[in-house]
């Protein structure tokens, strides 16, 4: 099984460009999953979603929490069941990212060990700015989306991901796209 894994901060266009990687390998007919964290078909999913709404440190907490129970759920239902060709995770490691900063280096290897990986990760990156920019107008803001957040998290981010396949993504959604689709041409073709 492909395992994608497509990661990056919010407003970054994860699901965006995990639909097009599904769409990509679909007309090569293979069953495609995409799994995009938090998800609300499940306990965990929907507590990490309850969580980022919130405000405060234990919200940070519990967020980050059950947010990686709900990637351990799907790696568990759709990964180890093998239930398709390819399966795309969106939001995965880069949670950690979230946590204080020693201990989301420390989470962050954890997990790294503890979940499967590929070479097919790709983290989605823009500047704070324009994170900011994309999120401002949602009604429902969760707690990391401010512009200090997302400078801190970024930062964060970017250390533990330098082993990824990092896309600046402060251009179109095509070129962002393209941009991926080479890599992945690339990739397909050592498997």
């Amino acid at each position: 099984m492909r395992l994608i894994i497509v990661d990056g901060l919010d407003g970054v266009g994860k699901d965006t460009q995990a639909r097009f990687i599904k769409k990509r390998y679909e007309k090569l007919g293979k069953k495609v999953i995409i799994r995009s964290h938090p998800e609300s078909d499940n306990f965990f999913g929907r507590k990490a979603k309850r969580a980022l709404l919130g405000k405060g440190k234990i919200n940070k907490l519990k967020a980050s929490f059950f947010y990686m129970m709900d990637v351990l759920h799907s790696i568990k239902k759709y990964y180890r069941k093998k239930n398709a060709d390819t399966l795309i995770m969106v939001r995965y490691l880069v949670g950690t990212a979230y946590l204080p900063k020693g201990f989301a280096k420390i989470a962050y290897k954890f997990f790294e060990n503890f979940v499967p990986t590929s070479e097919y990760m790709f983290f989605l990156d823009a500047t704070p700015e324009i994170l900011f920019k994309r999120v401002e107008k949602r009604k429902e803001k969760e707690m990391f989306e401010t512009l200090e957040e997302f400078e801190i998290v970024r930062k964060k981010a970017l250390h533990l991901v330098r082993k990824w396949n990092i896309i600046d993504i402060s251009g179109s959604i095509d070129n962002s796209s393209s941009k991926i689709n080479k890599i992945l041409d690339k990739l397909d073709k050592s498997h």
